[in-house]
């Protein structure tokens, strides 16, 4: 798929990789050639984090929230980041009446960072349902009772799209209402810069202070991030096909994010923590060298 050069092989050392393999993260992991020294498995955000955080894996683009809780341990790589300026359509609230209304809130257990995400911005709205896991989709969960439903990642794109859809080419993403079949949609990421009028880091690409990723691998994921911006077409249209989604969708989707960690992200990386979890060890974004793409 791509034609990177092979990277040459000075005594690379074992490291092993945990991804977790969202559309979101797709222009970086699918191009991606590991070294051979390196391996890698793949899981939900809860998994992955749980992987780092007992050194099954030694580097994974973990939920930003278990970073900042672990920020004693761990560092993130400066120059990596799942985020987004304003909505990013798959981490959603869906729900039958008004925020203020709600009752009861059904959480997935997929991920530790939509949840937080969720309790700071109730808090800034002073609301305080009744939060309860729950999995399953949010139609299906809306009509057993609750009032809203917590929905992420890829499940949470295509409801959003089956709630708000469908679309013409004339269509104005960020103008469209954001309700349909008696749902309303709160996209929590667009909520975040309501409030703030900051970026949001869902995920940082973090490893063990005293494990750092060996420069091989820094490289490789840095080509795979080129390639997969340049080829964003062509990204888009082998997920959009895997997701039964339009791929003008799914292309919109993925060019909305951010994914070199710049200082307006850390910035806002650091507001969040001091929200979310207060008292938090100082966030550590290890060194980088001139080879970024």
């Amino acid at each position: 798929m791509t034609n990177h050069q092979p990277l040459p092989i000075h005594h690379l050392r074992p490291y092993r990789a945990g991804w977790i393999h969202f559309t979101n993260v797709a222009p970086i992991l699918d191009p991606l050639v590991l070294p051979p020294s390196v391996t890698a498995i793949t899981g939900v955000p809860t998994e992955m984090n749980e992987a780092l955080l007992t050194g099954r894996v030694d580097i994974a683009n973990i939920s930003a929230v278990e970073f900042i809780r672990h920020a004693d341990t761990l560092a993130a790589l400066p120059d990596f980041s799942v985020a987004v300026l304003g909505p990013v359509y798959s981490v959603n609230l869906f729900h039958t009446c008004p925020l203020p209304d709600m009752r009861r809130i059904a959480l997935t257990s997929q991920s530790a960072m939509s949840v937080a995400l969720l309790e700071v911005l109730l808090r800034e709205w002073g609301l305080s349902p009744v939060l309860e896991r729950a999995e399953g989709e949010a139609e299906e969960l809306l009509a057993q009772g609750f009032d809203g439903v917590l929905r992420i990642g890829d499940s949470a794109l295509k409801e959003w799209y089956g709630v708000v859809g469908p679309f013409t080419d004339e269509t104005i993403v960020p103008e469209i209402p954001q309700t349909g079949r008696g749902i309303t949609v709160t996209d929590l990421a667009e909520e975040w810069f309501n409030v703030t009028g900051r970026p949001f880091v869902f995920a940082v690409w973090a490893y063990r202070k005293d494990n750092p990723p060996p420069a091989e691998l820094l490289r490789a994921m840095r080509l795979a991030r080129r390639y997969g911006i340049g080829h964003l077409a062509e990204v888009s249209a082998r997920h959009a096909l895997k997701l039964g989604l339009p791929e003008d969708v799914v292309q919109h989707y993925l060019w909305n994010f951010r994914y070199h960690l710049e200082e307006a992200d850390r910035q806002a990386l650091r507001l969040f923590a001091d929200r979310a979890v207060p008292g938090h060890a100082e966030l550590c974004f290890g060194p980088c060298d001139k080879d970024s793409g």
